[in-house]
């Protein structure tokens, strides 16, 4: 938005600026086929870019549907983008000297291949991969909420998803608690 603001520390201003950097790409799991997508182009789009989205083979369907929309609101053709294809595909948006800055979420042989190549070829990389997710469990905790909580973190979406809980800490003597209720 080009906000500015004065003083935030003796002597210093502060200035932001919305500077497009062109052609940006996406590279998508299968898991979440069109949330994915949405955490990354609007905000390419927004700041005045145009954006390739690779969605996963699996689920290519759903990136179609979303260009379709992008469509009907009026995008205008050539700044949403979809491209199908597997790893040749990857490695074209990764050297292609158009495109300047590269987001996936995907797994972590994906992410570090493009995080290595694309920053090889001067783009700009954020690689979200293969995270998992631990959860921790107070003294205080109301055991049946929290049992609940625990196996929807780690089982929804089949643990098909990064934010699936891999490990839970227990703090204090609660976990005493939780083994008698669960056994």
């Amino acid at each position: 938005m080009g906000d500015t603001i004065d003083n935030i520390s003796r002597s210093v201003d502060m200035y932001t600026f919305r500077t497009p950097i062109g052609v940006c790409a996406g590279v998508c799991a299968f898991n979440f086929p069109l949330m994915i997508p949405l955490w990354m182009f609007p905000f390419a789009l927004v700041c005045g870019n145009t954006f390739v989205l690779k969605p996963s083979e699996r689920v290519a369907g759903s990136s179609i549907m979303l260009a379709e929309m992008m469509k009907e609101i009026g995008i205008p053709k050539g700044v949403f983008n979809v491209v199908h294809g597997g790893n040749d595909t990857v490695t074209n948006i990764c050297t292609h000297p158009d495109i300047k800055a590269i987001s996936l979420v995907g797994s972590n042989r994906a992410g570090e291949y493009i995080w290595k190549t694309g920053t090889e070829h001067g783009k700009r990389v954020q690689s979200n991969m293969g995270a998992k997710n631990h959860a921790i469990v107070m003294p205080d905790a109301d055991k049946e909420e929290t049992i609940n909580s625990l196996i929807g973190a780690c089982f929804g979406s089949s643990g098909q998803r990064c934010m699936a809980i891999s490990t839970v800490i227990f703090v204090g003597d609660v976990k005493y608690l939780f083994m008698r209720q669960i056994y």
